[in-house]
């Protein structure tokens, strides 16, 4: 597994190849946690949360879990890790867009998704 501090390198150098329109009003930026986080509904603990968008009293910022990264992605090359933190960056950095925007397009197809994997 990568280290801590080279998944942050990854994280800025994938971050410094997308338009800087993107990140607008993000005023928290993009924060890589050590932690582990599980998801709240999975009774099992089996599903990973790997990152999250935060829109709180902080402000707006996304959170990548470390943690979670190695449970999932542990084995992987360094190669693939860039390409799952690429989709995972983007996908938070959608739900930014879409909540500037007043849309929740993105959110109701995560739910979509838990609620099939729940089979809810």
């Amino acid at each position: 597994m990568m280290t801590i501090e080279e998944v942050n390198g990854l994280l800025d150098e994938i971050a410094a190849e997308l338009p800087e329109e993107i990140f607008r009003e993000l005023n928290g930026g993009v924060n890589l946690l050590p932690d582990t986080k599980r998801n709240n509904a999975d009774a099992e603990g089996k599903l990973y949360t790997l990152g999250e968008y935060r829109r709180d009293q902080m402000g707006r910022y996304i959170v990548i879990y470390y943690g979670s990264l190695c449970n999932v992605y542990g084995a992987a090359s360094h190669k693939k890790m860039r390409g799952y933190l690429r989709d995972l960056l983007t996908h938070e950095l959608t739900h930014h867009l879409e909540s500037l925007a007043g849309e929740r397009d993105l959110e109701i197809k995560d739910e979509i998704k838990l609620d099939r994997y729940f089979n809810r």
